[in-house]
C-alpha cells in the first residue's frame, strides 16, 4: 500500500521518468541474457557523452533506476549500473562502470559494479571492502 501512495503523489514528469527508467532496465536486463557483457556496453557507449552530470541529474538516475530494478527480476548491480550509464549518456552526460571483487571471501570471488560519474558514486553503494578490477567509461 505504501508503495502505491507514493507512486501517486508523483508528478507526471516523474512517472514518465519511471516508465523510462523501467523500459531501459528491462532492456539492458534482457539484452544481458541474450549477449554477452561487451556487447552490450557497446551499445551504450556509442553515445557522445563528455560533460559532467549535475547532481541533481545523478540523483534523478539513481532513483529512477533503484526504483526500476526492484520491478525487473535478476536487475543485478551491472545491469543497474549500465542502465544507468545509458540514461546519463542520452543527455550528454560522462560516466564510467567501474568493477571490482569483494575482499577475503575465501575461494568464491563476489564481483560487484558501480556506476560513477566524476567522483560520485551514482549506483552500487560503497566500494569499501572491493578491490578495483577494471574501469569502462562512456
Amino acid at each position: 500500500m505504501k508503495n502505491w501512495s507514493r507512486l501517486r503523489s508523483l508528478s507526471g514528469q516523474e512517472m514518465l521518468f519511471l516508465a523510462r527508467c523501467l523500459a531501459v532496465v528491462s532492456a539492458v536486463r534482457l539484452a544481458l541474457t541474450l549477449s554477452s557483457y561487451s556487447h552490450v556496453r557497446s551499445l551504450v557507449t556509442r553515445l557522445d557523452a563528455r560533460r559532467d552530470a549535475s547532481i541533481a541529474d545523478l540523483r534523478r538516475v539513481a532513483w529512477g533506476v533503484a526504483a526500476a530494478a526492484r520491478l525487473v527480476p535478476g536487475a543485478s548491480c551491472l545491469t543497474q549500473a549500465l542502465a544507468g550509464q545509458y540514461l546519463l549518456a542520452r543527455q550528454g552526460n560522462a560516466s564510467k562502470i567501474s568493477i571490482g571483487i569483494e575482499k577475503g571471501t575465501g575461494s568464491e570471488l563476489k564481483a560487484h559494479a558501480w556506476l560513477m560519474s566524476g567522483s560520485h558514486i551514482v549506483l552500487g553503494g560503497s566500494i569499501n571492502g572491493f578491490a578495483h578490477l577494471v574501469d569502462h567509461g562512456s
